[in-house]
C-alpha cells in the first residue's frame, strides 16, 4: 500500500479514489482550488454509477431531476420519437444532477472518511523515482504517488505522459438556462457536426449543448450560434436565462483507447484526463467514477500496475467500439433508420432506454438489434463498426462489462 497519496482534481474521479483510500487508512490529500462547481455538462448519472458510490453519498441528499422519457427529433427529415426510460415503480433509470451539489457530495464523503482537501493549485509536478514533488500556490508538496483526476486540460497528463492533442478534443458548449426545467431530455441528431444537441433538465434549469470535434475548425461562437437557432426554433428554454459555457472534453479514436496512457511507477491518471470518455455520447460521469475506484483498488493492493489492466478489461474495448462506430453514427442514413426504429418498434425503444441508463454494451448492441428484427439496422450498425482490408464487416465486438449512455 503506497504511504501517501496526492489526487490532483476533486470531480467524481479524484473524490471517489480519495473516499476509497481514506477509507482504508491511506493518507491521502486532494488539490483542487475550484471544486466544487457546476460542469459544462449534461449531468446525467446513471443506476450503475450511483450504486457505485453508494456508500459514500444517498441520493435523497442532494439535488437531481428524475428523468422519465427522453425525445428524439430529426428535424430535417421531420421526424420525433419518445422513449420511456422507466417501468412504473422500478429505480429511475436516470437521475440529471446538479453538479455543484453532487461532486460536493462526493468530496465531502472523503473528507469525512479522512482524506485532506487542500485548497492551492497545483503549479507543477515532478514524478521522481523516489517520491512525486508537487509545486503549489501554497509551497511545494510531495507524496509517494499522485493522481492525476484533473481533467481534459490535465497537468498531471501533461508531465507524466502527453497532453491531448487537438484531434483528440471535442468542444463542448452552450447555455445553462436558469429558471425553467423538465423531466424529460431532449435530443436532437446533426450530421453537420456530427452529432447531436442536447437539452437535460437539472433541479434549477436546462443544461443544453452542442459537440464538435476541435479539429474541424469549428468554433465555440459559432457552435453557440447554431444552439441558439435552435433554442428558438423549439422554444424550450422561453422565459430563461441564459448562462453560456465553453470545455474540451476527450474524444479519443479507436487506436487511441489501444495505445492509452494510464499510469507508471509513480503516477495514474483517471476519468477525463486519462480520456475515459464515450466518444459518440461524450459521457463520462461512470468511467470517472469507476477509474477512481481501480485506482484506488489497485493502491490498496500495493500494485498499481493493474490498474492499467483493468482499465484495458472493462473500459477501453467498449470504448473503443463507440470510437469505432462514432464516424457512421449521426450520418442521415443511420438516423434516419434509427428514429424509424424508435416511432415503430417498442424493442428498439427499450434498446435505447437501456443505451441511456447504461444497461446495454455496444458489445453487444448489433446482436440485440437482430433480435428485434429491425435487420437493416442491425446491419448498419455492423458496418459502422468498420470494414476489414478484404471489404467484409468486422464487427470488432470483444468481451467487455458494457457501455455508459
Amino acid at each position: 500500500m503506497r504511504d501517501d497519496v496526492a489526487i490532483v482534481g476533486a470531480g467524481p474521479a479524484g473524490a471517489r479514489a480519495a473516499f476509497v483510500l481514506a477509507s482504508r487508512g491511506v493518507r491521502v490529500t486532494i488539490f483542487d482550488w475550484s471544486h466544487p462547481r457546476e460542469k459544462p455538462c449534461g449531468g446525467g448519472v446513471t443506476g450503475r454509477a450511483l450504486a457505485m458510490v453508494a456508500d459514500a453519498i444517498d441520493p435523497a441528499e442532494f439535488a437531481a431531476s428524475i428523468i422519465r422519457t427522453a425525445r428524439f427529433t430529426d428535424t430535417p427529415a421531420q421526424r420525433a420519437a419518445v422513449v420511456a426510460l422507466e417501468d412504473a415503480g422500478a429505480e429511475p433509470a436516470l437521475l440529471v444532477v446538479d453538479r455543484a451539489t453532487f461532486d460536493a457530495r462526493l468530496l465531502a464523503a472523503a473528507v469525512r472518511a479522512g482524506a485532506t482537501l487542500d485548497r492551492s493549485r497545483v503549479t507543477d509536478v515532478a514524478i521522481g523515482r523516489g517520491r512525486v514533488q508537487l509545486e503549489t500556490t501554497n509551497g511545494p508538496r510531495s507524496a509517494a504517488f499522485v493522481v492525476g483526476a484533473d481533467g481534459a486540460n490535465s497537468l498531471v497528463r501533461r508531465r507524466a505522459a502527453a497532453p491531448f492533442r487537438r484531434d483528440q478534443l471535442s468542444i463542448a458548449t452552450g447555455f445553462f438556462a436558469h429558471g425553467v426545467t423538465s423531466d424529460q431530455i431532449a435530443i436532437e441528431f446533426t450530421d453537420d457536426p456530427a452529432g447531436y444537441i442536447w437539452s437535460f433538465p437539472r433541479p434549477t434549469h436546462l443544461a443544453i449543448g452542442i459537440c464538435a470535434q476541435a479539429d474541424t475548425g469549428a468554433t465555440a461562437a459559432a457552435l453557440r450560434g447554431r444552439l441558439s437557432q435552435w433554442i428558438e426554433a423549439t422554444g424550450i428554454a422561453r422565459g430563461a436565462r441564459l448562462e453560456p459555457y465553453s470545455w474540451p472534453i476527450p474524444s479519443l479514436s479507436a487506436a487511441d483507447f489501444e495505445g492509452a496512457a494510464l499510469s507508471g511507477p509513480r503516477w495514474a491518471l483517471a476519468g477525463d484526463a486519462a480520456g475515459l470518455v464515450d466518444p459518440i455520447t461524450r459521457e463520462g460521469i461512470f468511467f470517472a467514477i469507476a477509474s477512481g475506484q481501480w485506482i484506488a483498488d489497485a493502491l490498496l493492493e500495493d500494485s498499481p500496475q493493474t490498474y492499467a489492466a483493468r482499465a484495458r478489461e472493462d473500459a477501453l474495448p467498449e470504448l473503443s467500439r463507440a470510437a469505432q462506430l462514432k464516424a457512421g453514427f449521426f450520418r442521415p442514413a443511420f438516423t434516419g433508420l434509427l428514429m424509424r426504429g424508435l416511432q415503430q418498434s417498442a424493442a428498439i425503444r427499450a434498446v435505447m432506454a437501456d443505451l441511456i441508463a447504461g444497461r446495454q454494451s455496444y458489445r453487444s448492441l448489433k446482436w440485440r438489434l437482430v433480435r428485434t428484427f429491425e435487420w437493416r439496422l442491425a446491419i448498419n450498425t455492423a458496418l459502422l463498426s468498420g470494414v476489414g482490408r478484404s471489404g467484409h464487416v468486422v464487427s470488432g465486438f470483444s468481451r467487455t462489462n458494457g457501455g455508459s449512455a
